[in-house]
């Protein structure tokens, strides 16, 4: 009786569906009679015969010596239904005794899933509510059948067919056998765009998330409908209008049609664009004692004249907001008042700075995050309970978390607290897979067919730090190996620190055999919102192993022949990287400004002593948004001088088809014979613009680039004059590449031909590898 009523209590939260109420209602009914009932001596159980009659009387709110009504009976019997044990349950008043009857449910003594391949065992049974010790309820086996078609349809197989067996074993217990027949994947056809005028079908559909059916589909599974990955388009269309100056765009409709003979759905969106608006006057005011709105002027992003843009004016609220805050009003509130002028099509806009209602933050509530933790999300709000409440900075939190890439949707709320200045924050959010693996291939002339595997993880263990392992071979015995972690916050600061263990080798059949190894050390700091600064340690150990005399080692300097003849060296290495980012888009940007300046230092120990200055930067800008043209600019420069008595060739810059495409790897430069021995000055420039491929679905991912690049290295340290061919003319190419955003990662293939070049340089005009934006 004890251990039944364990086990029956265990389980009497179990939701009550629409069914049992029904039912309950007709068993008090039938027990009109106690109606008048108001005390019982005693309760009498009947038919509790595996769950025991003490487990029936904890479950019910009637007890003996205390009155009762109907609805203490209604209740009750709710609550004994609702534990799922019971197929039937009846209350009488027998003299002084209230008696209740139950039939018991039989018990399930296994479950089992059969037929199943594409989602396994383990991942059912979570889906499922059936579990195995518990009770048979065919409502909740109804229910599951359902669930299983969810989860079915969730990964594009929406025809799946689930049947159920039941097998009796015994003693009131069932096997229960969920039969899966899973079908063929659902396709997705087509996807149509009805109302828009600005920006074609193709440019729509490179925007949402929802893709149409390729061949390559089976790899992306981007092709999977899904009524919420559908509303979450909705919202990416919308902040694709609202960013571009269409203040009134509104999603009409938006809906999917299977046609169950081919298995595939019509996806259908209708829009309605509205008309296009810039910004008319901008100003700010404030009626915060003390805080003067035209101080604030500058912190703007909206500018009169430029197109409308929704993201530009949360710009500007969250960084009035923040200056407000630190002069000391944390419950200032940023309100923007918008003016529009339909027949000039602008929008004037205001920014009211008030003092806002005093509220704190009583709770941060987090929801449905199954892998991530709870502090994981809370370290990105910038407030905390007891703080002052600001939309402001919610909103901000928001914009972090979905930057993560941990998951599929984030929700933000507010909900009253226990006071009427307590807020209670509330986040939803939805996990999503975070690892990888990937495989990369590549092949340039210089060092022939490459090959590397990774593994990548970017929440490792749902504590949000990222982990990556790979290794690499290639021709001439090369081989390479990393493994990188980083804790985006170490020791609960907002410091990335993290660490690389790096080692590579190769073998260069007529010149030597190379090995290298070694360790780097980091943190990252932010400054501002998009700037941040690195400091980085880095220890390496190689090895030259010397093939015959590289042309005339009498023409090279004491380090330069030393190192032809062999031997082991280190570099023990400390830089400093700034690093300015407000670019729109990671992966595919459109528009603003990448740039990275590094200060770096070597000798702290190790063969080498050097201070470097490098840097780079590139800018990006949409040239035609209706046809998804985008032409970026990008500058780098560096320069390297000795702080002691020698400067090695591996101390030296060597550029060329990486920043110079159309020649070798280190194709341009002084040169003994055939070899790079690097340069002390380089600087380089390039121009490029891409487009989409013609005739190719732009959701395919595959682009067109034109590009011009122009740049020279010169000036080395090792070598004597003679037998050095250095020379600082400038160096140019013009070419086109082809880049594609494929599921195993950008790839892209480039032709250049030089058409600036010293006779000494080395051309390689074919260029195939993984594509890098910076």
């Amino acid at each position: 009786m004890k251990a039944g009523s364990k086990f029956l209590n265990a389980v009497s939260a179990v939701a009550l569906s629409a069914g049992v109420s029904s039912i309950a209602a007709l068993g008090v009914l039938a027990s009109a009679g106690v109606a008048n009932a108001a005390v019982v001596s005693r309760i009498d159980v009947r038919g509790a015969e595996r769950s025991g009659a003490d487990a029936v009387r904890s479950n019910i709110t009637i007890a003996p010596g205390r009155n009762f009504s109907n609805s203490d009976i209604d209740e009750s019997v709710k609550r004994l239904y609702a534990t799922g044990y019971f197929s039937n349950v009846s209350m009488r008043v027998a003299g002084n005794a209230l008696v209740v009857t139950v039939s018991e449910n039989n018990l399930v003594n296994q479950v089992v899933f059969n037929g199943n391949r594409k989602i396994k065992d383990d991942k059912l049974q979570a889906v499922v509510q059936t579990q195995s010790l518990g009770p048979y309820d065919q409502t909740i086996v109804t229910a599951d059948i359902a669930r299983i078609k969810e989860a079915y349809a969730n990964i594009g197989r929406s025809d799946v067919q689930v049947t159920t067996q039941v097998v009796p074993v015994g003693q009131g217990r069932v096997n229960l056998a969920f039969q899966i027949n899973e079908g063929e994947r659902t396709k997705i056809a087509r996807i149509d765009f009805v109302g828009n005028n600005a920006y074609s079908d193709g440019r729509l559909a490179a925007v949402i998330n929802t893709k149409k059916s390729n061949m390559l589909s089976f790899l992306t599974r981007k092709d999977v409908y899904n009524e919420d990955k559908l509303r979450a388009d909705e919202e990416s269309l919308r902040q694709f209008y609202y960013n571009r100056g269409y203040a009134d765009f509104r999603v009409v409709s938006s809906n999917a049609v299977l046609d169950e003979a081919t298995n595939e759905y019509t996806v259908t969106i209708t829009v309605d664009e509205g008309q296009r608006y810039d910004f008319g006057n901008v100003a700010v005011e404030s009626t915060v004692p003390g805080i003067d709105g035209s101080q604030l002027q500058g912190l703007v992003y909206t500018k009169s004249g430029s197109y409308y843009s929704a993201k530009e004016v949360q710009q500007s609220m969250e960084a009035i907001s923040k200056r407000v805050a630190a002069e000391g009003y944390p419950f200032a509130r940023v309100t923007p008042r918008g003016d529009r002028d339909l027949a000039g099509n602008t929008i004037g806009l205001t920014y009211i700075v008030d003092q806002g209602e005093r509220a704190y933050v009583e709770r941060i509530e987090i929801r449905g995050n199954t892998r991530t933790r709870d502090y994981v999300i809370r370290r990105e709000f910038d407030i905390s309970e007891g703080d002052a409440f600001n939309q402001t900075v919610i909103s901000a939190a928001k914009r972090r978390l979905e930057a993560l890439g941990y998951f599929s949707k984030v929700n933000i709320s507010t909900s009253q607290g226990s006071a009427p200045d307590r807020v209670v924050i509330v986040v939803d959010v939805e996990d999503q897979p975070t690892g990888s693996f990937g495989i990369g291939a590549g092949y340039s002339q210089n060092d022939g067919a490459l090959l590397e595997a990774s593994i990548e993880e970017k929440n490792f263990l749902g504590r949000g730090q990222y982990i990556r392992v790979a290794a690499g071979a290639g021709q001439d015995d090369a081989r390479s190996y990393t493994l990188s972690f980083t804790e985006p916050y170490f020791l609960g600061y907002r410091l990335a620190a993290g660490f690389d263990i790096f080692k590579s080798q190769s073998s260069k059949e007529e010149f030597y055999n190379y090995d290298e190894q070694g360790f780097s050390l980091r943190v990252t700091a932010p400054i501002t919102e998009n700037l941040g600064t690195t400091f980085k340690y880095t220890y390496k150990q190689f090895s030259y192993d010397g093939k015959g005399d590289w042309n005339n080692p009498a023409n090279l300097a004491a380090p330069y022949r030393d190192l032809i003849a062999g031997g082991d060296w280190s570099q023990s290495i400390i830089s400093n990287t700034l690093n300015y980012n407000t670019l729109d888009d990671r992966n595919m940007p459109r528009e603003g400004w990448q740039a990275a300046l590094t200060n770096e230092f070597a000798g702290l120990g190790g063969d080498s002593e050097y201070y470097k200055i490098y840097g780079k930067v590139r800018y990006y800008h949409s040239l035609s948004d209706e046809y998804d043209i985008i032409g970026s600019l990008t500058g780098q420069a560096g320069y390297v001088v000795p702080t002691g008595d020698n400067l090695y060739v591996f101390d030296q810059f060597k550029i060329g088809g990486r920043v110079i495409r159309g020649f070798k790897n280190d194709g341009i430069g002084p040169r003994i014979g055939s070899d790079a021995i690097g340069g002390t000055t380089y600087f380089a420039a390039s121009a490029e613009v891409t487009a989409p491929m013609p005739l190719v679905p732009e959701d395919v991912g595959l682009r067109l680039a034109g590009f011009v690049d122009a740049g020279t290295l010169y000036g080395n340290k090792v070598a004597n004059s003679a037998g050095v061919q250095d020379d600082s003319s400038i160096r140019a190419s013009a070419g086109i590449g082809i880049m594609w955003a494929s599921p195993f990662g950008p790839l892209r293939v480039d032709y250049a031909v030089p058409i600036a070049k010293e006779s000494y340089d080395e051309e390689q005009r074919f260029r195939f590898g993984m594509s890098n934006t910076f």
